[in-house]
């Protein structure tokens, strides 16, 4: 079970935003972000349509997936997106997630991290002005 989870998990980072297997999702997942925190397959799904609608060239590269224990996955990654500005800012944001699974294989929780603040986040508008988000 484990294994097809991971492969289906890889396939979600490849297509993000689009086509994501949210059948992977308790109905009541817990989410954690920097920024946001909630629960609700259905406010999960709003988040990641949120991202689709509104950011542009928004890219999920996944560098790595573990399978830790009998019920964590751990993953690390680089999201890239086009903020909707005029001057149309290149936005980074490199992290983690932690998916821990309930017995059925299903994922209850999903706690991201990042490797720089909301205020880095945020002063990338400025600092990057003008510049297109490169490959990789």
């Amino acid at each position: 079970m484990t294994d097809k989870l991971i492969n289906q998990l890889r396939l979600d980072y490849e297509n993000f935003p689009y086509q994501q297997s949210y059948h992977l999702y308790a109905q009541e997942v817990y989410f954690k972000d920097p920024l946001t925190e909630f629960r609700g397959i259905q406010r999960y799904q709003a988040m990641i349509a949120f991202m689709a609608r509104w950011f542009r060239c928004l890219d999920l590269d996944l560098h790595q997936i573990d399978y830790t224990n009998s019920c964590q996955i751990s993953t690390r990654w680089t999201l890239r997106w086009v903020a909707p500005l005029p001057w149309q800012p290149a936005m980074v944001i490199v992290g983690s997630s932690q998916l821990e699974l309930n017995s059925h294989g299903q994922i209850v929780s999903h706690v991201d991290s990042w490797d720089c603040s909301p205020w880095q986040v945020f002063q990338q508008i400025w600092s990057r002005r003008g510049q297109k988000p490169g490959p990789g």
